[in-house]
């Protein structure tokens, strides 16, 4: 049967409110930008011409109803976003360092996302969907925790290609044991994975890129990716491996390099037409250069969703380097 949208993501939608310098009072200023990693990486795949759908909760406020204007702008289906009138939307307070590293402080106890029911789910949307993704960060509080297993068992079972980024947040665990155990939980359901370079030994006990990726590998998944910052990223399938290096931009906030780099990729993979066990090495070096341009593009404008490029500033750019 084919699947009627490309990829669909379920998980937090949030306001992240980026440090934006001083006021004339010596304050500091924040800016309001859309977020939340699952959101960022559809709007990645969106910009690039997939077709998307979220699935996720936010509060009956001004936040959320701008973040389902921003969605429905980015050529996101909403229809699976539930307004909840219990608890506000998540916002996120990033701090950056002078080289765009970012620091988080959260308002989230509850928030919104975290209060998706299983009852909600659109499981219909879930089994239509060529590629369902999914974060760790549903994982942090019940019902969320419940609804992404009931999804991920439904998306399965309809042979969806699950995508799965654990995306590390300490703040939001309540130690780093329970984190580690609820982050390893999903990567059997996974057929592609993405790991950042912090991440690994905390996921596989290895630090190294190449030993973390092969554990992964053995637990099912067919395409680890683990992203290298600026270094790019090592890919690693169960036929092939390849580290590309990444491109030299003056990084002006990395808020959603890494959802750029994934959407991406899960955009090359959709649009070539083959499953994660069917790629070569040569497909792995020419997916995670596409996906290293965008995230070069990312970092080099403010926020995460109003920062992902179209497919022909993705190709200017590759040209151009």
């Amino acid at each position: 049967m084919k699947k009627t949208t490309d990829i669909t993501a379920l998980g937090e939608l949030l306001i992240d409110f980026t440090q934006a310098g001083v006021s004339d009072s010596g304050q500091l200023l924040f800016e309001r930008n859309p977020g939340g990693a699952p959101a960022n990486v559809l709007a990645a795949a969106s910009r690039l011409g997939l077709s998307a759908a979220f699935i996720g909760k936010v509060g009956g406020d001004m936040h959320g109803e701008f973040l389902r204007e921003t969605l429905v702008d980015a050529g996101i289906n909403a229809e699976g976003l539930i307004v909840s009138d219990e608890a506000f939307t998540t916002l996120a307070f990033v701090a950056l360092g002078e080289n765009g590293e970012r620091s988080f402080s959260f308002a989230r106890k509850p928030g919104a996302d975290t209060l998706l029911h299983p009852a909600e789910l659109p499981v219909e949307l879930i089994r239509n969907s060529h590629v369902f993704h999914v974060g760790s960060l549903s994982l942090c509080a019940e019902p969320a925790r419940s609804a992404t297993l009931v999804a991920l068992h439904e998306a399965r079972q309809a042979g969806c290609v699950i995508s799965y980024d654990p995306n590390y947040r300490p703040a939001l665990w309540k130690n780093e044991e329970e984190a580690v155990e609820s982050m390893r939980s999903l990567l059997p359901y996974a057929h592609m994975v993405k790991i950042s370079d912090e991440e690994a030994e905390m996921l596989t006990g290895f630090a190294e890129p190449e030993a973390a990726a092969a554990a992964i590998l053995e637990q099912g998944a067919s395409l680890v990716a683990v992203t290298l910052g600026a270094g790019g990223a090592y890919i690693a399938l169960k036929n092939g491996r390849c580290r590309v290096a990444g491109y030299k931009v003056a990084a002006v906030d990395t808020t959603g390099a890494g959802d750029a780099f994934w959407g991406a990729l899960i955009f090359a993979l959709v649009r070539s037409g083959k499953k994660p066990d069917e790629l070569t090495a040569d497909d792995a070096v020419r997916f995670a250069k596409f996906a290293n341009a965008a995230a070069a593009l990312c970092v080099s404008k403010r926020g995460a969703i109003p920062a992902m490029p179209t497919l022909a500033e993705v190709d200017k750019f590759m040209k151009e380097c």
